[in-house]
């Protein structure tokens, strides 16, 4: 039976729109984490925050794998047929690059700018430099093309980021702010990821996603328990694990965020273009600074504050339109 060109065309555009509501889902989930993380350093460090969200996170894959083996006896992989290979030398370098880039530097340094400039700017810094740095490196690493409205919107969620950040005073990006380290570590954020994404991204070509996401968050774990030894915290680590607020928060950022929010992300970038994935971060400040304002997170938000979030949705509008 012949299959018609519109019925393949209106699966296309279904399957589309799919990937775009999960990332709606996902830039949700990881909008509200930088407030849950704002709670969580009031009871632990930053970094002791981190080994603990991975901890959980490495058990949740391992009760995953337990499960789906005993209820159906095969790979996860395969039952997300996506390509099941074995990792090379090359591979485990990357993936080690990736948990680096993406688990124990990159959260050690925003869990530490969310300490210091809040969960808002944060969550602006990150998320206005990550979809510009990732377009390039996509543009250098896998022939991604630009056309007129895709520039028009990075140009327009520039200007708006820019507003979101400063609330239109510059100063507030110089060494003179009292915040200064805190917009440094901020500033680190969007290289990692960026980094992280396009060394994920080529090993998603060959492996699954899950499995890609299970060995990262694995090696996080080592790293951050060392990070954490070295930084004279295992003591106060160890007492914060009975408190049940930084549970809680740990679950979310865990069970949420990583291994619900990453997967989102790595399946996204390996059915649409990097550039459109990554525009969805756009959104995520407008939604943290919303969220802020529901909590009482101790944020100034001025008239330019939301003048820049509106500009940034109708980028993220223009990035996407075909």
């Amino acid at each position: 039976m012949k299959i018609s060109l519109s019925h393949i065309k209106t699966k296309l555009r279904s399957e589309k729109l799919s990937v775009y509501v999960l990332l709606v889902l996902m830039v949700t989930i990881w909008s509200f984490s930088f407030i849950i993380v704002d709670f969580a350093v009031a009871f632990l460090p930053p970094l002791s925050i981190a080994l603990y969200r991975f901890m959980i996170t490495t058990i949740i894959f391992i009760i995953i794998d337990i499960y789906v083996k005993l209820r159906k006896g095969r790979d996860i992989s395969k039952d997300n047929n996506e390509i099941k290979t074995k990792m090379t030398k090359n591979d485990w370098y990357l993936l080690i690059f990736s948990s680096f880039t993406g688990v124990s530097f990159f959260f050690y340094t925003q869990y530490n700018a969310i300490d210091i400039i809040g969960p808002s700017l944060s969550s602006l810094i990150v998320c206005l430099l990550v979809p510009v740095i990732i377009t390039i490196l996509s543009l250098i690493f896998f022939d991604e093309k630009l056309d007129k409205f895709k520039v028009i919107g990075f140009v327009m969620a520039t200007i708006g980021g820019y507003l979101l950040i400063t609330g239109g005073d510059i100063t507030n990006l110089t060494p003179e702010s009292p915040h200064f380290i805190g917009y440094v570590l901020a500033l680190l954020q969007p290289i990692l990821w960026s980094l992280y994404s396009i060394a994920t991204k080529k090993l998603i070509k060959t492996h699954a996603t899950m499995d890609i996401l299970k060995y990262v968050s694995y090696l996080g774990v080592i790293e951050l328990f060392f990070l954490v030894l070295i930084n004279g915290e295992f003591i106060g680590f160890i007492n914060g694990i009975g408190n049940i607020i930084v549970f809680l928060c740990v679950l979310y950022l865990s069970l949420g965020c990583y291994v619900i929010g990453y997967y989102i992300w790595q399946t996204s970038q390996h059915k649409i273009e990097s550039s459109k994935v990554t525009s969805f971060l756009y959104i995520e400040p407008f939604l943290t600074l919303l969220f802020s304002i529901i909590f009482q997170r101790s944020e100034v938000i001025v008239f330019w504050n939301v003048i820049g979030g509106f500009i940034v949705l109708v980028a993220v509008l223009l990035i996407n339109y075909k």
